[in-house]
């Protein structure tokens, strides 16, 4: 379990070693628009919603003209290339006619200024490229909000295990404190002979152990900060200071429930009818295109200048009426494309459920705990305080003490873990369920 395991790692991992380093105050809301303005991974859904939008602005030239110009310079003594230029130039005299100039011409300069433009009329199939790429566009959008909503929920963890190391540390130097006057006590008991030299032992043993294992707790104040810079973007790696302690946070809306609407499900949605639109232009490739087309020309035997002009204007019907079995093949291809990313719509909707199930029972289980690791943590101060008195008064074995502190700090540590458990569920219950 996710959880467990880092708690278990506060004890049994470290590995910046930034002790005594300064401690930098910062609030949950400080973490959060820090991710929100320079987090990397917000930053690649912005510029992959800016590369969908950008496909989708494409699709304007089913509207739009295609406009070109062009000058071009050519010398040639090309028969028809000749005659042809010298049409164009309108210097064409009688002379130009005779048998042995048409066949053998002198060279020509011919100069051509052109202006092209196309204009589709009817592509019934780029229309539906259009809405595939728009559908894209605002899947990509939601993408990007749900991106939003996932930082938002890992910067709340983040920022509560630095919460829950910072109390794990102050768990510890409550017991090494507590170890420190055990050993006075032990100490003193021995020199006044009421305490064996293993008794000392044990408590020096205890001792060193919780001296251990706060060193361990210090190091992962480092890397839950260390966590919260990657976050943020920030590779100075400051070691942070939560402004507020870990406390249960408040209940879950039972009437919420996972929701179609969800972002993250509304952009699977949108890539379907995306793939469905591509279906649909692949099909209608098989119908003709009317684009209208024009161009005016400018021309001359010399350079820049433009003593003739004309121009010409049309419209032109095509059909690709066979092109092998490639356009079957697509239109097969998207309609699997298609057909498959429906299916893993269901699939995600229905895996969706299964964890908001899951989560609703972890929150249940994480509630039930807590209020029994809450009653036994009472239950083991008590125990403690009562062996305490009696140790002072010769009355205790060490072994009894040292076991009803160890059973304390342990209590301790557990209630906090807890807490963080229950926050988690808490925080993922709203994640999941939040539209």
């Amino acid at each position: 379990m996710i959880l467990r395991t880092f708690i278990t790692s506060l004890f049994f991992t470290g590995t910046f070693s930034m002790f005594g380093q300064e401690s930098v105050p910062i609030s949950r809301q400080d973490v959060m628009a820090s991710v929100s303005e320079n987090n990397t991974t917000i930053k690649i859904s912005i510029e992959e919603f800016n590369q969908a939008r950008a496909e989708y602005r494409q699709t304007n030239a089913i509207f739009l003209p295609n406009i070109s110009a062009s000058y071009t310079g050519i010398s040639t003594t090309n028969p028809l290339m000749a005659f042809g230029s010298k049409l164009n130039q309108e210097i064409l005299t009688q002379n130009d006619f005779d048998p042995a100039l048409l066949n053998d011409p002198n060279q020509i300069q011919n100069f051509a200024t052109t202006f092209e433009i196309q204009q589709p009329l009817i592509n019934v199939d780029g229309f539906y490229h259009r809405a595939a790429a728009k559908s894209k566009m605002e899947a990509m959008s939601l993408k990007r909000q749900r991106t939003a909503d996932f930082l938002e929920f890992e910067v709340s963890n983040a920022y509560m295990q630095l919460q829950l190391a910072y109390k794990i540390v102050d768990v510890l130097n409550k017991a090494y404190e507590a170890a420190k006057a055990n050993k006075k006590l032990a100490d003193n008991g021995f020199r006044q002979g009421l305490l064996q030299r293993a008794d000392v032992l044990n408590v020096e043993v205890r001792l060193n152990d919780v001296k251990n294992q706060l060193q361990h707790a210090e190091s992962n104040i480092n890397n839950a900060s260390n966590y919260i810079s990657f976050l943020m973007n920030d590779d100075s790696f400051l070691r942070f200071r939560p402004t507020d302690s870990l406390t249960v946070n408040s209940m879950f809306d039972s009437n919420k429930t996972v929701s179609e609407n969800r972002s993250d499900i509304k952009a699977m949605q949108l890539g379907t009818q995306a793939l469905e639109a591509m279906n649909k232009a692949d099909n209608m490739a098989f119908l003709p295109r009317l684009n209208a087309f024009g161009s005016y020309q400018l021309y001359d035997d010399d350079m820049f200048q433009a003593d003739a002009n004309g121009y010409v204007i049309g419209a032109k019907l095509s059909w690709d009426i066979f092109q092998g079995s490639k356009r079957f093949g697509k239109a097969q291809k998207s309609k699997a494309e298609f057909e498959k990313s429906k299916l893993q719509y269901d699939q995600y909707l229905s895996k969706s459920k299964l964890e908001f199930n899951k989560a609703q029972r972890m929150f249940i289980d994480a509630k039930n705990k807590l209020d029994l690791t809450a009653l036994a943590l009472k239950q083991s101060e008590e125990s403690l305080r009562i062996r305490t008195n009696r140790f002072k008064e010769g009355l205790e074995k060490t072994s009894d003490l040292l076991m009803a502190e160890t059973q304390y700090a342990q209590k301790q540590l557990e209630y906090y873990q807890t807490i963080f458990e229950y926050n988690y569920a808490l925080n993922y219950l709203e994640f999941l369920t939040r539209e």
